[in-house]
């Protein structure tokens, strides 16, 4: 982009000079590639300097709406007799506004994407995902459609790999879910891969293929030491198909928008509810 094109015009005005003051070949040449990467890390310098400020804006902003968010679930926990219909909305509603934000201030790293090789496909992960949890799903296909080589979202994070492979099953296209999945969980070595084993493993239940499940689940549990991955891959090699369940794997598995999350549960308290002492 345009530090590549600074670098080059530094490097071409360095050549110049170099052969009308008459160098030598060896000097031109070390003079031509110490000005290109000189200029090129100079002018990356300054520009992620500038850009490390709006990425810090959307991550503190992010992880604000998720300490209160937490905040508020431990205040649902510890307080009785809540409405939990009435927490759910709450928490639905917060999310959705955390995301939104975080949606909008992916546009104040749009001017770097002419100074930057790779910035176009971060903000292009990062839509990805936000729209996803917005369950903006058809904004997310859209998004996936760019996929290829060197555009598109980068498939360098396991939750977007996962999310492509669930777009691929809830578009029956179960065939396109496996070849992400062999092509991609060889970058995800020990844990790295968690949910993409267990979203591999729920398609296959899914699709009526448990022998193939287990298969999966079997390399699952020798590569991550999940007890999730054991308790499933023991159920299915008993038959106990609906007992299968990724539950364990917790928020993130339910950020995927496959099944719904339980609610958390409050105290309960003891004795009279008048009277404390149970008088």
């Amino acid at each position: 982009m345009l530090s590549l094109l600074i670098s080059a015009l530094v490097t071409i005005a360095l050549a110049s000079t170099s052969i009308a003051f008459q160098a030598s070949t060896g000097m031109t040449v070390f003079l031509t590639i110490v000005g290109f990467a000189g200029a090129f890390f100079l002018v990356g310098f300054f520009v992620r300097k500038k850009m490390s400020k709006a990425q810090d804006e959307l991550q503190e902003g992010m992880l604000a709406a998720q300490r209160r968010m937490k905040w508020k679930i431990q205040q649902f926990q510890n307080k009785p007799g809540g409405n939990v219909k009435q927490m759910q909305r709450e928490l639905e509603k917060d999310q959705t506004a955390m995301v939104k934000k975080g949606l909008e201030l992916t546009k104040k790293l749009e001017p770097f994407k002419k100074w930057s090789v790779i910035m176009g496909r971060q903000i292009a992960t990062m839509r990805l995902q936000f729209h996803y949890q917005l369950k903006e799903f058809e904004k997310a296909d859209e998004i996936l459609a760019t996929c290829g080589f060197l555009r598109g979202p980068m498939m360098m994070d396991p939750m977007a790999v996962a999310m492509r492979m669930a777009r691929c099953y809830k578009n029956d296209d179960v065939a396109g879910a496996k070849k992400v999945f062999k092509s991609r969980i060889k970058w995800f070595r020990g844990d790295r891969g968690t949910l993409l084993y267990g979203l591999m493993s729920w398609i296959y239940v899914k699709v009526g293929e448990p022998d193939e499940a287990r298969r999966i689940l079997l390399k699952a549990k020798e590569a991550t030491g999940v007890d999730t991955f054991t308790r499933n891959w023991e159920h299915l090699s008993n038959d106990r198909i609906k007992n299968f369940s990724n539950a364990g794997l917790g928020e993130e598995w339910y950020s995927l928008h496959l099944e719904t999350p339980p609610m958390p549960k409050q105290q309960r308290m003891r004795g009279n509810a008048r009277n404390m002492r149970g008088f």
